[in-house]
């Protein structure tokens, strides 16, 4: 099975998410079914169908995060060099279309999240920035077209 990079935060962001599931939300579910049961016929208990609902979905979650854990390879990101890019590397791109700036860390699939500066070295873009250097043009063909960008800064 391949392993799948991701950082030591990401890693720990995963296992803290996990954790909240197990110790907090898991509990509540169990006693939001007991409650439930409690109300009488279970075939006519829309609170015990919505809880047990929400179990399965609870369950499923809690099951998918483990298998991203144990995939997981956790990537020293301590002693990055600045000069190229690579995993880990924080990178601030001018975008050609709108002359504006972007900052992203490349990070594992499993971290990934755009609205928080994060992308995934397995995305269009992360795979078009590794190895480059400042000043470099990187061109990437995205769902919305084709966009270009210079590499400002690498971090």
């Amino acid at each position: 099975m391949t392993r799948i990079p991701i950082t030591r935060d990401g890693y720990n962001q995963l296992h803290k998410e996990l954790e909240n599931l197990k110790k907090i939300v898991r509990p509540q579910v169990i006693k939001a079914i007991e409650d439930a049961r409690g109300h009488g016929d279970l075939s006519e208990n829309a609170e015990y169908v919505a809880a047990k609902e929400r179990q399965s979905f609870v369950e499923k979650k809690i099951h998918e995060i483990e298998q991203k854990l144990a995939n997981s390879e956790i990537m020293d990101t301590t002693n990055l060099s600045s000069d190229r890019v690579g995993f880990g590397s924080t990178v601030t791109l001018e975008n050609h279309d709108n002359g504006g700036e972007v900052t992203y860390q490349i990070v594992g699939p499993n971290e990934s999240d755009i609205r928080s500066g994060r992308i995934s070295i397995a995305s269009p873009l992360g795979k078009a920035l590794i190895g480059k250097e400042v000043d470099d043009e990187v061109t990437v063909q995205t769902p919305g077209g084709v966009k270009r960008y210079t590499i400002l800064k690498i971090s």
